[in-house]
């Protein structure tokens, strides 16, 4: 989501009157890539470009068919192949061995499917959320980049570009969001043919920090580097002027009320004092957040859970699975700031559903695609 909301941010401070703009987008990958599905690349007429689509290798290329897109106002598609011997193949010897699509569309400010205009749409969403285009079909069909946002099946059925097709592309998209996940799938019906991109957008990771220490602040920055939301509940009377330009928010302690936890948000309780930390879990305990970090020893977190338990208010078995105490990855962590690496890379295995270990120690591909 990062790179769609700095897309975006600058797509919308462009001056379309006298400049010209493409989106490049990957749209299948197969093998290995550095960039999924999803990656982007916002390219000027002027050269300028904002995102990616590779670990660079590919970059070079895609500008000049970027080029080529905007003088010739439509949209196309290029295959990168680096899985054969060939001295001619754009990034080939450099190690990727995949094969890559990438969906090249002018952005026209008018017109209402511009991509760019629907993910602006989605950067505050709070539920997974699908884009559909099309990314090859037969020439008689003229409809190779087209793309449409995913409200409901009787929406998209009604609106999709090719009626042959929407009945079944709509329940793979309905598919897509349930387990959360993009894929390219080709239809074919008769003599017509096309593939479609389906891209599941999730939301933001939002974290909620209960602290005012100094080790607050590490956590914020790498956080917020990530592309996090952050948000911070304290004391705001003694709160440091700079928590304010870190943080997505800071909440007082008298209006947590206003905070709200969902699926996509991790808390931390990082008050380092026990009474307080044991308060606050008991207020964040009855909210849909998925992940609730404790900082401290574990003996530390049993005793909270144990003083629960004598009050007729045990753990459950949910709440089990999404308390992390002590929170962290074990990667040797002692100060402040690799503690902060330690948490917010456990986060991200969390959502990712990972365990964290050495990729070296993995048995599947890297994205296990």
């Amino acid at each position: 989501m990062k790179e769609i909301i700095s897309i975006v941010h600058a797509y919308n401070s462009i001056d379309f009157s006298s400049t010209r703009a493409v989106l490049a987008t990957v749209a299948r990958v197969e093998g290995s890539s550095y960039r999924r599905t999803g990656a982007r690349m916002l390219v000027l007429d002027n050269g300028n470009y904002l995102g990616g689509i590779s670990g660079g290798c590919l970059e070079g290329d895609a500008l000049r068919r970027a080029q080529k897109a905007m003088v010739l106002n439509k949209p196309s598609i290029v295959t990168y192949d680096t899985t054969e011997d060939d001295s001619q193949q754009v990034g080939i010897g450099l190690g990727c061995n995949g094969i890559i699509d990438v969906l090249f569309t002018p952005l026209d400010p008018v017109n209402l499917n511009n991509p760019v205009r629907l993910l602006s749409g989605l950067t505050t969403t709070r539920m997974p959320r699908a884009v559909v285009s099309i990314t090859d079909c037969d020439n008689t069909l003229n409809a190779l980049g087209k793309t449409l946002l995913f409200e409901n099946e009787q929406q998209f059925i009604s609106s999709f570009h090719e009626n042959t097709f929407a009945a079944a592309v709509g329940k793979d998209v309905a598919n897509c969001l349930a387990d959360e996940t993009s894929r390219t799938i080709t239809y074919t019906h008769g003599l017509q043919t096309i593939k479609v991109f389906i891209e599941i957008i999730v939301p933001v990771t939002r974290l909620i920090v209960y602290g005012s220490n100094y080790d607050i602040y590490p956590l914020i920055r790498v956080t917020r580097e990530l592309g996090w939301e952050v948000n911070v509940v304290t004391n705001i009377s003694k709160a440091d002027k700079a928590l304010f330009s870190l943080a997505s928010k800071v909440i007082p302690l008298d209006k947590t009320g206003d905070l709200i936890a969902d699926h996509y948000t991790a808390i931390i309780l990082m008050a380092h004092d026990y009474n307080t930390d044991f308060d606050n879990l008991q207020k964040v305990l009855p909210n849909t957040a998925s992940y609730i970090g404790l900082l401290g020893p574990r003996k530390r977190a049993q005793k909270m859970f144990d003083h629960l338990s004598g009050e007729g208010r045990g753990i459950s078995k949910e709440d089990e699975r999404r308390i992390f105490a002590p929170a962290g990855l074990d990667i040797g962590a002692t100060t402040p700031e690799e503690i902060a690496l330690s948490i917010a890379a456990e986060i991200r295995s969390h959502f990712a559903g990972r365990n964290g270990m050495s990729l070296r120690l993995r048995r599947e591909t890297i994205y296990g695609d």
